[in-house]
């Protein structure tokens, strides 16, 4: 795996190197959301003053691959409670999330994210290897990939054990292959069918060619598909052919199921209609 240097830090009148993962990046409008959500779910739960040790120390924030953001506290106790990060992703499960995109810990009284423990980095290369993780860097905030904190790591699965290492975990899924397009499950049968052939996005662009339809379910199942239009509109704009090629039947429909998945979105909102075709109708590797 290829490790890159961020830059160069002034210490003690020397310079140093520091290195993250060659997938680092800039954090994105969601994923300083993400932040956000974690600093105020642990200022308004912790038990302890500042300088204080407790119990609820550390907030955490998990997104979904479908952008819902879901939250947890961590739960200290001297036998190895669980860290704020494993509440979280247990939180996202009972409410119907399998697939997850990003996570990170937020400490009290403004200490910031934290990384995540050893034990923590081996669950996430385990469960979710292509989870990014946002972590604190010399150079600012970055969401790197989980599998990228765990250097040569091997997986464990409850059906197989400690597995040898697969190269595959060290691959980006958003840029190793054609561009991906998430679907929640329940839109796998129209999608296949030919009844879904138009998706509505808000802040969630896609480009026309190749791509892969990832549908969140568990394991997650992958379609080969072709963007073939791309529009821009104002949500007001929609119109009920956007809503039927999307198997509903009005323009009012539509923009009251966006509003479920962006409840902040407004009519004056640009979002794309994506049209996309099958191009296999066999589930992709």
């Amino acid at each position: 795996m290829a490790w890159n240097a961020l830059g160069r830090l002034l210490t003690g009148g020397k310079v140093k190197k520091v290195y993250v993962p060659s997938s680092a990046r800039s954090l994105d409008d969601d994923e300083r959301e993400l932040v956000e959500l974690a600093r105020r779910t642990i200022d308004a739960q912790t038990d302890a003053g500042p300088n204080e040790e407790g119990i609820h120390t550390v907030g955490a924030a998990v997104m979904a691959a479908d952008y819902r953001m879901f939250a947890g506290v961590n739960l200290y106790h001297f036998t190895g409670g669980p860290c704020a990060e494993l509440v979280a992703l247990g939180a996202a499960r009972a409410r119907g999330a399998r697939q997850m995109r990003c996570i990170v810990a937020v400490g009290n009284h403004g200490r910031g994210v934290i990384g995540p423990c050893g034990r923590d980095r081996q669950v996430f290369v385990d469960y979710y290897p292509a989870m990014r993780v946002i972590v604190p860097t010399p150079a600012g905030l970055r969401s790197v990939l989980a599998a990228d904190l765990m250097p040569l790591a091997q997986r464990w699965t409850p059906e197989a054990g400690m597995n040898g290492l697969d190269p595959s975990l060290y691959q980006d899924p958003e840029t190793a292959g054609p561009p991906i397009i998430r679907f929640n499950p329940r839109y796998l049968d129209d999608v296949r069918s030919g009844a879904k052939t138009k998706t509505t996005r808000f802040r969630d662009p896609a480009q026309l060619g190749p791509a892969r339809l990832v549908f969140e379910s568990d394991p997650e199942v992958v379609l080969p598909a072709e963007v073939t239009d791309i529009r821009h509109c104002l949500v007001s704009d929609l119109t009920n052919q956007d809503a039927q090629a999307e198997g509903l039947t009005t323009a009012a429909e539509l923009r009251e199921g966006l509003k479920g998945h962006y409840p902040d979105l407004a009519e004056t909102d640009e979002v794309d209609i994506i049209t996309f075709q099958i191009t296999d109708k066999t589930d992709a590797p």
